[in-house]
């Protein structure tokens, strides 16, 4: 759809997202903030990270992002026997002599990778190409992988026996770290009323993929101030000990820091964040809405962090 300047565009996204809030609720009860940094995700073209104990609703949420923004969806159970070929395809020889490329299930525009860390980093890394350059190689030969594309991977916090957790180079591909709770009393009372009953929502589709390229082209128009982009670079780099923006704290509490890739994920994350907040242009309270799930899996806490049960995400509040 043609829009007659960025303006009009940015309305469009904002209704298009309350719109699917709302059909996304028809099936999924509570949840905000993750419903929100997911959709934030997509629009901002990249890659979700969920960690939560089973029965969330996290394969539910997914699978109804995808109907609801008319998108192909696939699903890979990731277990230790999973194989790279398993992922992206392979090469198989047909009737004609010829050999063939059989696309595997990366092939589609939103990836369910169902706990992740349960497989060899052999496997993770089959990955890292599709995430990264929206592409995978086999044979030599590269294929492209259709827009839009968007991975949800999840993590069960528990049960790490026999677990191989992700490298962070493969963590920092994700823009953001999404921790899922337990529902409240009157959201799981209203979950079980929905889901043992005879009448079944009707999700409709609100965007198309060409619709959702389109928009996250937008993301990238939106115009930042200088200031906020400074703000947002300034608060990635104060993570990164032993620098001259780091903090005593800093130093003593954080063994490693986050790299370029988090300040370029903050800075389009509040511009997603400020246009479906009815705003034009981000400001230092759009970044600081976003910063924590995408920083948290960036930096490494330091033994001393941990002995005082400092989480994560105090130390980012710490930088604010």
């Amino acid at each position: 759809m043609q829009y007659k300047n960025d303006v009009e565009a940015a309305d469009a996204l904002k209704k298009a997202y309350l719109d699917i809030r709302t059909e996304i609720g028809k099936i999924i009860i509570g949840q905000d903030d993750v419903v929100k940094s997911v959709l934030i995700s997509i629009f901002s073209n990249g890659h979700c990270l969920l960690v939560g104990v089973p029965g969330l609703a996290k394969t539910l949420l997914v699978q109804t992002v995808a109907r609801v923004l008319d998108l192909k969806f696939n699903r890979i159970q990731f277990t230790p026997d999973l194989m790279p070929s398993d992922i992206i395809g392979s090469e198989i020889l047909g009737e004609d002599r010829n050999f063939k490329f059989v696309k595997g299930p990366v092939f589609a525009n939103i990836i369910l990778a169902d706990e992740i860390n349960r497989t060899p980093p052999k496997t993770q890394a089959a990955l890292l190409e599709a995430m990264q350059e929206k592409s995978v190689t086999a044979a030599g030969v590269t294929h492209k992988l259709e827009q839009p594309f968007f991975v949800l991977a999840t993590q069960n916090p528990i049960e790490q026996e026999g677990t191989y957790p992700l490298p962070e180079a493969q963590l920092d591909r994700f823009m953001f770290n999404v921790f899922l709770n337990y529902p409240t009393l009157q959201e799981e009372i209203q979950v079980v009323k929905n889901t043992t009953g005879a009448e079944k929502p009707v999700i409709n589709k609100i965007l198309t993929a060409k619709q959702i390229v389109e928009f996250q082209q937008l993301i990238h128009n939106i115009p930042v101030t200088d200031h906020v982009l400074e703000y947002a670079v300034k608060l990635a780099a104060k993570t990164r000990p032993n620098t001259e923006l780091a903090t005593a704290d800093v130093n003593r509490l954080l063994s490693w820091g986050a790299g370029p890739r988090a300040s370029q994920f903050l800075v389009l994350g509040a511009k997603c964040h400020a246009i479906i907040s009815g705003k034009y242009s981000p400001d230092i309270e759009d970044v600081q809405a976003v910063a924590k799930p995408i920083l948290r899996h960036r930096i490494v806490r330091s033994y001393q962090a941990e002995a005082e049960g400092i989480s994560a995400d105090q130390l980012i509040e710490k930088l604010f």
